[in-house]
């Protein structure tokens, strides 16, 4: 998404959103690991969807409505669906992985976007950006490290949640042409509570009022954030503010450090190394591909 036609790049305030953005979406995760340490998955996806669209019935009351309305409503269940999906995957990882090392793991969703979109999108990707993708992969096989047996399943769900997310960003991408993002912002909260509202019965454990509390939040962290995000990229173009969606894993080694106690290992780090290069130069070659 960039900014509307007649309207200038104010991208200062595109980096500020941005910076926002990432660390509340950290902060949202850091909230749902410590939650999934005393409830199962399934009902701390459940509070996270349940109170985001909660929160957005009282932010757009009047606009609800109209903003319900979409102009391709099949994509933006399929899209929701992801997000779902991709929700449940990483939150499931994440009970066993360190934050930081989950951040650096699903990083790897805009590396596998660029493989997607060949078959997707119809995009033709080159030799350099297939570099980048390849390197990129040796981080995050870097980072899982098979047959070590260190945290190895959390590092699958969070791999498949990497994979889900590229499939949820893709149809973002797409559905922008119809829809306005605050309509897709209604649809993700909307679909991700009525699924997981008839799941969360068989799962369901009594939340004491603090739990209350941090359910509550879980789900207003994660409605803020994407809110957060829509106006980094209304403020400035994708190349001024993309950039800086890495600084989450300062936010993850930091929070993982102060409530978890865990710092990552040297192969995360190097992991974390390759995957930011790779996608930060796949992200160059795109802009310079749309400048050609």
């Amino acid at each position: 998404m960039t900014t509307s036609p007649g309207q200038s790049d104010n991208v200062a305030a595109g980096i500020g959103w941005m910076l926002a953005t990432m660390c509340l979406f950290t902060s949202m995760d850091t909230v749902a690991k410590y939650l999934t340490l005393s409830y199962s998955t399934q009902q701390v996806v459940w509070a996270r969807f349940t109170f985001h669209m909660l929160f957005l019935v009282l932010l757009l009351r009047g606009r609800l409505f109209t903003l319900a309305q979409s102009g391709n409503w099949k994509l933006q269940l399929a899209r929701s669906t992801c997000l779902l999906l991709t929700t449940t995957l990483f939150f499931t990882g994440l009970r066993t992985t360190p934050i930081a090392t989950a951040s650096t793991i699903m990083f790897l969703s805009p590396i596998l976007v660029t493989v997607l979109a060949i078959p997707l999108l119809g995009e033709k990707v080159g030799v350099r950006r297939w570099l980048g993708v390849t390197i990129g992969f040796i981080g995050a096989l870097v980072i899982v490290r098979p047959g070590s047996g260190d945290g190895s399943l959390g590092h699958l769900f969070l791999m498949a949640a990497a994979l889900s997310n590229a499939f949820y960003q893709i149809a973002t991408r797409k559905v922008r042409a119809s829809d306005d993002p605050m309509t897709s912002l209604l649809y993700s909260g909307l679909v991700g509570m009525v699924v997981m509202s008839a799941v969360i019965p068989m799962q369901w454990q009594p939340p004491t009022h603090f739990h209350w509390v941090l359910f509550a939040v879980t789900g207003i962290l994660g409605a803020v954030s994407h809110f957060c995000l829509i106006r980094a990229f209304n403020a400035a173009e994708a190349s001024a503010v993309v950039p800086f969606s890495y600084s989450s894993l300062l936010w993850a080694t930091l929070f993982g450090f102060i409530i978890f106690d865990n710092l990552p290992d040297r192969w995360t780090l190097l992991g974390a190394a390759l995957i930011v290069s790779s996608g930060l130069y796949i992200f160059h070659r795109e802009q310079l591909q749309k400048a050609a």
